[in-house]
């Protein structure tokens, strides 16, 4: 059931996911700027008030010369705090260690001893002494928004020294006005920066886009039979992806076309293959039938004609069968070691009737005792097409060159004819099935058109090098490379 919805629902644009991935990002990025912009400036507030603070406590300190003791009257003390805490914007205090506001204050007749600061104060501050103990001299937070400053002192009280702390506090914090500001300034650039987000990512995504669906609508055109589409390099296909995406459509079309090209001509070869020897096997058939059935000689003469015809129909469809098999990998190999030096000779053999009766010559140059790793009898099919097709291509001196020789551990096997060779634009397609030569030929060897697709099957599932080398009008050179093998393998 998932997967008829999965498949019933329509799949995004491209344009549009380019389009919303740009719009989202540049969303992401003004709010992270803004809250990124917050935490900056409220880390630029707390070391403010820090290095504020910490220039308020040694000024107040300077002032005072709390070490040689108290020169100023009460009066002064508590002016001095008052004025020193505005110019600073701090709250500067003297509490005794008990806990009570010493100074700033304003009161007459007050003396600053116990007495008259805990009736004044009441204590306040007594929850903070032993913090202003345990960080004497130096700056520490009291809360999350408060950092505070104290110092020991001695207060002179009726020529008495009394233990008191300088206590000096200061809050950071940005205030709804600044949070304002920084509001309206985030929300003002989230606006414009969505605006040309939308411009910007609608633009980038039409340039990547519009090609792809170009490249797709033509794509579309070949799927429906058109092969003469053309998917060169488009205006705004310029970056990398595309033009390879491009250049692999057009190769796909190309070879498409030749597939296409070629089946035609296996209808028009396969038709004719067949219908050569299915019309003369009736003819002879008739004859048979009408004219030589009293005559024995030649009944014989006729009823062999339809029997090789009939052969030669078998060879077509076992051919057919054999490369169906090969590329279907219903085939498998059957690998051996063995002999190719004498299999060679015996393959070579087979076309003694040739020299015999039309007077070809074949030049076997095959060195001896050279072993390799592989399915013999898909082998024996190689050599025997790759010597045939000499045959059937080689010039009017009918000779056939065969080597076999080792070398630097690889078995190089060749056949060479003496022909008209093939033209440079159809070395590519000579291994394809079903291929012939545009140039006329005999054709002493009968073939079904299939032999170098077979070549080319087999010894691709082998792994084997091979290829040609031709020159039009010398001839022609097709060789396989072998990974040799030792007797000393063979035995083991």
């Amino acid at each position: 059931m998932k997967e008829k919805i999965r498949k019933n629902k329509k799949p995004k644009s491209l344009n549009l996911i380019l389009w919303l991935s740009f719009f989202f990002f540049a969303l992401l990025t003004v709010v992270v700027f803004g809250l990124g912009e917050m935490a900056v400036l409220q880390q630029v507030s707390r070391e403010r008030t820090v290095r504020n603070l910490s220039e308020a406590a040694k000024s107040i300190v300077a002032d005072l010369r709390f070490g040689e003791g108290v020169v100023m009257e009460e009066t002064q003390i508590s002016f001095y705090l008052i004025s020193m805490s505005e110019r600073f914007d701090v709250n500067a205090r003297i509490v005794s260690a008990d806990g009570d506001l010493l100074f700033p204050r304003l009161e007459d007749g007050g003396s600053g001893g116990d007495g008259d600061a805990e009736s004044a104060s009441g204590g306040e501050y007594a929850d903070e002494i032993a913090a202003m103990r345990e960080n004497e001299g130096g700056i520490y937070t009291v809360d999350s928004s408060t950092y505070a400053y104290a110092l020991r002192i001695d207060i002179l009280a009726d020529g008495v020294p009394i233990e008191a702390y300088l206590y000096i506090t200061d809050v950071y914090t940005l205030g709804p006005a600044v949070f304002a500001v920084m509001i309206f300034q985030t929300v003002y650039m989230a606006l414009i920066m969505l605006l040309a987000a939308s411009v910007v990512s609608g633009a980038i995504s039409m340039y990547i886009s519009r090609p792809i669906a170009e490249l797709t609508e033509k794509a579309r055109l070949m799927s429906a039979g058109n092969l003469s589409v053309d998917f060169s390099r488009e205006k705004g296909a310029g970056y990398q992806e595309i033009v390879e995406l491009s250049d692999s459509l057009n190769y796909a079309e190309s070879e498409l076309s030749k597939a296409d090209q070629m089946q035609k001509e296996l209808i028009a070869n396969v038709s004719h293959d067949f219908k050569t020897p299915l019309t003369m096997i009736k003819a002879y058939a008739s004859m048979i039938q009408d004219f030589s059935g009293e005559d024995p000689a030649k009944r014989n003469k006729h009823a062999q004609v339809i029997i090789d015809e009939a052969d030669r129909l078998a060879s077509l469809v076992n051919d057919m069968l054999d490369l169906s098999k090969l590329r279907a990998g219903l085939d498998a190999l059957k690998t051996s070691l063995f002999n190719l030096s004498d299999y060679l000779r015996m393959v070579v053999s087979r076309f003694d009737y040739l020299a015999e009766t039309a007077g070809y010559r074949f030049v076997a140059d095959i060195a001896d005792d050279l072993y390799v790793e592989a399915d013999k009898d898909k082998i024996g099919q190689v050599l025997y097409n790759l010597i045939g097709n000499a045959v059937n291509y080689t010039g009017e001196d009918k000779t056939v060159v065969v080597r076999l020789y080792g070398e630097n551990g690889v078995v190089h096997f060749s056949v060479s004819d003496s022909g008209k060779g093939i033209p440079p634009e159809e070395i590519d397609t000579i291994w394809e099935r079903y291929y012939r030569s545009r140039e006329t030929h005999k054709r002493p060897v009968k073939g079904t058109g299939l032999g170098l697709s077979i070549v080319k099957t087999i010894l691709t599932k082998h792994h084997f090098k091979f290829g040609v080398r031709s020159e039009v009008g010398k001839g022609s050179t097709f060789y396989v490379d072998f990974p040799a093998r030792t007797v000393a393998e063979l035995k083991d």
